[in-house]
């Protein structure tokens, strides 16, 4: 393994986070130790583990104040999305509910965006609302939307791209008046802001375990039970979770998700207050090597982690990012990275393509260093020094 004085400086925590070696250790025993089918409760290796699957499902609960019964595992963010909205209208349909309305985003996760696409195609109405400048939807507009009756509004909690925070739960009071159900994907959101779905009002939840510090491969949907929210299955299969989500369950992954949840709660302001003292050193030392960079997305209303910079008028950002090897950010959405058009989020904030293509987004974590940040910095403010002096040559 190279030293970390050679390593590269990773700033794409809105892109996956490092698994915490605590995590690490609490999955170990499930693949090495015990890799019964928690299904297989006839024998003692199974039952142990349900019960660990079971364990883990409660800390996934808790996070998100919960109950562990409400938490529906699947593979991810991207399934628990398609799960909450097609799985929401395809029931009410199912029950002869007249509703065709679907609310949501211009500034979604793709796969928010596309499910609530897709359902045009079985006769539901896609509802894509604006955002402002600073990436944030307005009340009334949704108020508005809400004017004929509609069956679910999906709002992101943070965006993936600027990280800004909606309020979810004035939303979710909206959408609730107007007789609609709300659903949220909170995959950048939770571990990073608290989330109470119970005081919040949310019937719909989607998480990912990899983006708080927890392994690739499983997330969940928390499913309201009372009033009951009730979604008709995506797969047809032995009848898993509830009956929403047939299939085997991954015991190590599940366990490691537990594992990242529970270090979350107990430590996620810590991480905060940590993160966001990195990025505002990050920040002052970039600024004064790149007059006239600008951050995108309210300026108050963000995690702490997340900077999205516009470079200076004609920076190029896959430029700037080849000529700094060293350093991991993003142009975008890592799901959509290998699109060349520019990001839709940054253009539906109102940056124009040459803006959109001059901005880096930068993630920073719970294991970035003061060294990091500094290291980073540098390598940033020359590349676009040097980018810029080859464009004008």
């Amino acid at each position: 393994m190279r030293d970390a004085a050679n390593r590269p400086v990773y700033l794409d925590n809105h892109a996956t986070t490092p698994l915490d070696p605590r995590v690490l250790a609490a999955m170990r025993p499930w693949w090495e130790e015990n890799f019964a089918n928690p299904a297989s409760v006839e024998h003692a290796m199974g039952r142990a583990a349900e019960e660990a699957v079971e364990r883990a499902r409660e800390h996934v609960a808790t996070l998100i104040g919960a109950e562990a019964r409400e938490i529906v595992l699947t593979s991810g963010a991207t399934e628990s999305n398609n799960l909450a909205i097609k799985g929401a209208a395809r029931f009410a349909a199912s029950q002869g509910d007249a509703r065709r309305r679907i609310v949501t985003v211009a500034t979604e996760h793709k796969c928010v965006l596309e499910s609530v696409r897709d359902l045009a195609a079985e006769g539901f109405e896609p509802v894509i609302l604006p955002v402002g400048g600073d990436g944030l939807l307005d009340p009334e507009a949704l108020r508005a939307a809400l004017e004929v009756p509609t069956l679910l509004v999906s709002v992101m909690a943070v965006n993936n791209e600027v990280g800004v925070v909606q309020d979810i739960a004035a939303l979710a009071a909206i959408a609730h008046a107007g007789g609609a159900l709300f659903h949220t994907d909170a995959a950048q959101a939770a571990g990073r802001i608290p989330i109470d779905v119970a005081a919040t009002g949310l019937d719909l939840v989607s998480l990912s375990a990899h983006k708080l510090y927890g392994p690739k491969g499983i997330g969940a949907l928390y499913v309201r039970r009372r009033p009951r929210v009730r979604l008709a299955p995506l797969m047809s299969g032995g009848g898993q979770e509830r009956g929403l989500r047939s299939g085997t369950l991954p015991a190590p992954l599940v366990v490691g998700f537990g594992e990242a949840a529970r270090i979350a709660r107990l430590e996620m302001a810590l991480d905060a207050g940590r993160i966001a003292g990195q990025r505002d050193r990050f920040m002052v030392a970039l600024s004064a090597e790149v007059p006239g960079i600008r951050v995108n997305g309210d300026a108050v209303r963000r995690v702490a982690g997340n900077l999205n910079l516009t470079f200076p008028v004609g920076a190029d950002a896959q430029a700037i990012m080849q000529a700094a090897p060293g350093v991991c950010v993003s142009t975008g959405s890592a799901c959509s990275s290998a699109s060349i058009e520019p990001s839709y989020v940054l253009r539906a904030l109102g940056l124009s393509e040459a803006e959109a293509r001059a901005t880096l987004r930068i993630g920073i974590g719970r294991f970035t260093s003061p060294a990091d940040v500094d290291r980073a910095a540098a390598a940033l403010a020359r590349a676009w020094r040097m980018t810029t002096q080859q464009a004008a040559e």
